[in-house]
């Protein structure tokens, strides 16, 4: 009987989906759900829809909830991680302070000073997380959903020895909009994807054995198909694969598309195609919407619907609690997986799972080209991991020099300037070493 333990329970939504996914999956007939949120009203609510989404499935599941970790922790088999630390207070600092200096974000919460400064926040509380698992719950299986989901994978592998897998749903989301684009079924779609996340490449898209990408590359010249995916279509016209996240988030891990006004016109389009703020602008307020619409459901104003989606959670733990082998895209340390990669970082690859837990798989070299972008943005990890695992400042205001994105813009001298405004501006939110 299985104890799934959810970190940032109060992401009311995104928690529910996962819950409804466990109680859907067959053989998973009963357990327990332990639910942790420091924000008490939220918590009430995740709480609430748990037992009635249990109720609904007709399973033998239970919950506890604290908004104290250690009250729920201990037992626990799989830890869910997903936190959002100081978020709300700090979404518009992360793209107001930036955008002064010039710097264009769409998302801004995995790389570029946006996602630097999540890090900051973020990794911290992370790794006092980890702590009280190893202690309470040494046998836990930890899977990662929190972004910015390299650092905070590359963090938690080098301070902690619980496995930890990172996951994110760009590599089943894209693979499922390129058979949408290209017109094929999408169960008769082969793809090869390896890389980083957000920055991982399908170097083979095939049907029947047949090479597909002369299909999409004819697909990218037709403006309908072109403009659900500027961004994406144009690194793949001009670096020959096509990547796995959003045109708009993907816009800001290259220097290419965000640095002037007349590039993000030509190439960047509203809400997740690149619109600049995209997610200052919104988070707020699809974060108060995501509550509403749990109390719509506890209230009977919205139906219930318990049916499996296609997260990796609940095939992980179907995998390990019943030796049913399943792949998934996870995000691991780089054992030798991508050859050309570093070694010491995270990649995205394809995972075995099963009762012997996750077991990455070898891909082998990325395209060397592909390869380079990735090694940038691994630089920028391992500094940022090293800054907050040492706490070295210097560490940290070098991983925003080499960001790629704000290299393009702003001199060594402007990057420093704007490191230390948004460390003044969003201080009560940082480790003290931050601070000069």
């Amino acid at each position: 009987m299985p104890k799934v333990t959810f970190i940032g329970a109060g992401s009311t939504v995104f928690a529910y989906e996962l819950i409804t996914d466990i109680l859907s999956t067959p053989g998973l007939e009963s357990g327990v759900f332990g639910l942790v949120d420091i924000d008490a009203r939220r918590l009430e609510l995740a709480h609430k829809i748990t037992e009635r989404v249990i109720e609904i499935s007709g399973k033998n599941w239970t919950v506890e909830s604290s908004t104290d970790r250690l009250q729920v922790l201990a037992d626990t088999d799989y830890l869910v991680n997903t936190i959002e630390v100081a978020g709300l207070a700090n979404v518009r600092h992360d793209f107001d302070i930036p955008m002064k200096y010039g710097i264009n974000q769409c998302i801004g919460d995995t790389i570029g000073p946006g996602g630097i400064f999540k890090a900051l926040r973020t990794v911290p509380a992370w790794l006092d997380i980890l702590a009280d698992t190893e202690r309470l719950a040494p046998n836990a299986y930890v899977l990662n959903f929190t972004n910015p989901m390299s650092i905070m994978c590359l963090a938690g592998t080098r301070a902690s020895s619980l496995p930890i897998v990172g996951l994110c749903h760009s590599v089943q989301g894209t693979s499922k909009q390129l058979a949408k684009y290209m017109g094929i079924p999408y169960e008769e779609l082969r793809f090869r994807c390896a890389g980083i996340n957000h920055l991982a490449w399908f170097t083979e898209l095939t049907r029947d054995g047949e090479d597909l990408y002369p299909l999409l590359r004819e697909k990218a010249q037709e403006k309908e198909i072109y403009e659900k995916d500027p961004v994406r279509f144009e690194m793949m016209l001009h670096f020959g694969a096509f990547v796995t996240e959003s045109s708009g988030h993907f816009s800001e891990y290259v220097p290419y598309f965000r640095k002037r006004p007349d590039l993000v016109e030509k190439y960047c389009r509203e809400g997740y195609l690149g619109e600049t703020g995209f997610y200052a602008d919104n988070w707020p307020y699809w974060r108060a919407g995501s509550d509403e619409r749990i109390q719509r459901m506890l209230d009977g104003q919205e139906e219930i619907i318990v049916q499996r989606g296609h997260e990796y959670g609940s095939y992980i733990m179907e995998a390990i609690e019943f030796n049913k082998p399943t792949v998934i895209y996870g995000n691991v340390p780089n054992t030798g997986l991508i050859d050309n990669l570093p070694q010491d970082g995270i990649v995205e690859v394809p995972v075995l799972v099963d009762s012997n837990g996750f077991q990455p798989v070898h891909f082998g070299p990325l395209p060397p080209q592909l390869a380079a972008l990735d090694v940038a943005h691994m630089n920028v990890h391992e500094l940022i991991t090293n800054a907050i695992l040492d706490c070295d400042r210097e560490a940290a205001v070098h991983a925003l020099m080499l960001d790629p994105l704000t290299a393009a813009v702003l001199s060594p001298a402007e990057i420093r300037q704007m490191f230390d405004e948004m460390a003044v501006t969003e201080a009560p939110y940082l480790p003290e070493w931050v601070q000069k």
